[in-house]
């Protein structure tokens, strides 16, 4: 169903709507999608996809239910089961979906010059490969993938949002010998990724890892690459701010608002609004406007994320964090931009341990905060040069009491996710080797 034709029917769904529940909301997503995929160095699977999707949500007296179908043309029965899902829930504190507000539908993230074409996937790959070269590491796979996509948010109190987003993806798998190196970038516009270096960078890694030798077990002063601290970040300290989480005990911040939970001087925030980042959007999953959300301001903790849903059932205000992982299912609390930032400096002067990725954030406990994890592509660096490269090693600690310990933040700055963040330097930490 093209954009032209949804947009002429969401008034004829809402006033639908309107006959047989309190409020009503649409949320519909029409995207396109090319992939092309290496083996070792050849294009294996090159796709193309058009989709497109509708998710409705109805609230009654307190109760909500929802439907979603990939058919948008389909809206009578989409509407009908959600209205009989209504019916079924269980009643809760509810007060009303947002208003409209004055908001600017202008993009933030969207780039035109963007054609979901397989020509252009595949010059994405032959420019890995250029800078797969650089080392002696065989290409075991990749892929490189391009994505536009249009939203539409709608409800029955006047809300009519429209949002368009452009994506871009490349990624490279590498081996020499038992070592592997993986590297990847993405970005919302074509000139913001680099396939050259991420061809580089994953050969290096596997080339270079190659030559690993065992450390022994003991403490070292560690630099997390902005990759391997994303990996903890958002399996421990990330969830702990979620309000729906603090509120049901499932925090370890539920009772330390207004107090120090990192080093003087870490701040984390979730800004929404920056100009060409991957989260960025003017409204949130419900309608909610955004805002900048300082979380950790100078190490105290200052703030949690709620969806509408959480901040009604205790007394809060929602702070524009609700997301969708598509047109399907409900929103959920979630962030846009989440940056962590801070003085920077630069770390590896002095000798440390470098740990590009870890392996196993996953299991990470995020009540408690303990991990252990794998260290993958770790090197010991001094004066910016990498040097030994290290075979094999655990590392395990509290993420939580982690971040009262750091001791500088780096001056590189990479988007990993929805994360936008620098490496990391941690004193006198415990590293299980041989």
């Amino acid at each position: 169903m093209r954009w032209w034709v949804a947009v002429a029917w969401i008034d004829e769904l809402l006033a639908e709507a309107a006959k047989s529940v309190d409020e009503a909301e649409v949320f519909f997503v029409e995207g396109e999608s090319v992939s092309a995929d290496l083996k070792r160095k050849n294009v294996s699977l090159a796709t193309t996809s058009r989709d497109c999707g509708l998710g409705i949500r109805t609230i009654h007296k307190g109760r909500i239910g929802s439907s979603s179908t990939s058919n948008p043309a389909d809206w009578r029965t989409c509407l009908h089961a959600a209205i009989a899902s209504t019916k079924l829930a269980t009643p809760q504190t509810w007060e009303g979906l947002p208003g409209p507000a004055d908001l600017s539908m202008t993009p933030l993230a969207f780039d035109p010059a963007i054609t979901v074409e397989p020509s252009t996937a595949r010059e994405l790959l032959a420019r890995m490969l250029a800078g797969a070269t650089e080392h002696e590491a065989e290409v075991t796979a990749g892929s490189a993938g391009l994505s536009t996509t249009r939203v539409l948010l709608a409800n029955t109190h006047g809300v009519r949002y429209t949002d368009q987003h452009t994506g871009v993806t490349v990624s490279l798998e590498a081996i020499r010998g038992q070592s592997t190196g993986y590297e990847f970038d993405h970005a919302w516009a074509l000139d913001r990724i680099d396939p050259e270096h991420v061809g580089e960078r994953a050969t290096f890694f596997a080339s270079e890892s190659s030559k690993g030798k065992d450390i022994p077990t003991g403490e070292y002063d560690i630099v997390l690459s902005p990759l391997a601290y994303a990996d903890l970040l958002g399996n421990t300290y990330i969830p702990a701010l979620n309000g729906r989480s603090v509120h049901a005990g499932r925090s370890r911040f539920a009772s330390s608002l207004g107090q120090p939970v990192a080093c003087e001087g870490i701040s984390m925030y979730d800004d929404p609004l920056l100009p060409g980042a991957n989260g960025s959007t003017r409204w949130d999953a419900e309608g909610t406007p955004t805002r900048r959300i300082d979380f950790i301001e100078n190490g105290i903790l200052r703030a949690f994320a709620y969806d509408l849903k959480t901040a009604y059932r205790y007394g809060k205000q929602s702070t524009g964090s609700a997301s969708r992982g598509g047109y399907g299912g409900l929103p959920g609390i979630g962030h846009h931009n989440f940056v962590i930032d801070g003085r920077r400096s630069t770390l590896d002067d002095e000798r440390v341990l470098y740990i590009n990725n870890i392996v196993g954030a996953h299991t990470a406990n995020p009540m408690s905060g303990e991990f252990s994890v794998e260290l993958s592509n770790a090197f010991f660096m001094e004066g910016g040069q990498f040097q030994e490269p290290v075979r094999s090693a655990m590392l395990s600690g509290n993420a939580f009491d982690l971040h009262h310990t750091i001791a500088g933040l780096g001056n590189d700055t990479r988007t990993v996710g929805s994360l936008i963040l620098p490496s990391v330097k941690i004193k006198s930490q415990r590293v299980i080797g041989k």
